[in-house]
């Protein structure tokens, strides 16, 4: 009976963690984009130039977001292997 309730306390703990990396890389992606629109808003920056700062901005704020998705799920399965 106990190891069904650590197996459930177990899949809540990876849900808990899924979602918080879910979240953390959503927002860092979106500051890293918000940082690039910014910078086009403030400087003033139009035409072609504009849209590179935007693409930049958004190809960035993605690998940064998938960087820290996989960077969470991966410190929080070597910390289940390890018992913690």
């Amino acid at each position: 009976m106990e190891m069904g309730r650590e197996s459930r306390w177990e899949k809540d703990a990876m849900t808990v963690e899924i979602v918080f990396a879910l979240v953390t890389a959503a927002v860092l992606a979106a500051v890293i984009f918000a940082v690039a629109l910014t910078l086009v808003l403030a400087l003033g920056i139009s035409g072609a130039a504009e849209k590179n700062v935007l693409v930049g901005g958004a190809l960035l704020g993605a690998m940064a977001g998938v960087w820290r998705l996989v960077r969470v799920l991966l410190r929080f399965d070597e910390q289940r292997r390890m018992g913690r």
